[in-house]
């Protein structure tokens, strides 16, 4: 979030775990209680259907105490929508309906996460062949934090949020 203190009373409610949707796995980062700190998770191996990945996905969520689920919107360099995005907003109100009305699902931004994963395992050493078991979660991660410290974060504060 950002330097701004919150109201007494209006502080997050929960954890938030941030998604990264892709075709063969699902990575997964998860904030710490205040929402200040985002951390990479795990990788989820897509199943057979969307319906048991956002069932795996809620569990998650409702496990580790996250009240908002963060899905990475892909859009392209200009900001536009292209099938990745819409493919991606379709899923997102599919986990919407998953998630019920305890859990918030919002979209994020998710331009060069990947990106940034890939550069900061790069950075830390991390081998080619090593990167491929890590760097879903860590783009999951790069997402969530980003999100943590934007606007939007504040506006799910009540966990009620729905909006892209």
């Amino acid at each position: 979030m950002n330097d701004e203190a919150m109201p007494p009373g209006h502080e997050p409610a929960g954890r938030a775990l941030g998604v990264d949707l892709g075709s063969v796995r699902i990575g997964l980062a998860l904030s710490d209680p205040t929402r200040t700190v985002a951390s990479p998770h795990s990788v989820l191996t897509r199943a057979r259907t969307h319906a048991d990945d956002h069932h795996a996905i809620v569990e998650l969520a409702r496990t580790n105490g996250a009240t908002t689920i963060v899905v990475g919107l892909p859009l392209s360099l200009s900001g536009g929508r292209g099938p990745a995005a819409r493919a991606a907003e379709h899923e997102i109100d599919e986990l919407r309906t998953a998630a019920g009305p305890d859990v918030a699902v919002v979209a994020h931004d998710e331009r060069l996460t990947t990106i940034t994963a890939e550069r900061t395992l790069d950075e830390a050493g991390v081998r080619r062949a090593d990167r491929t078991a890590v760097v879903d979660k860590v783009a999951a991660a790069v997402m969530l934090q980003a999100w943590l410290e934007s606007p939007a974060a504040r506006a799910t504060i009540s966990g009620t949020t729905r909006t892209r």
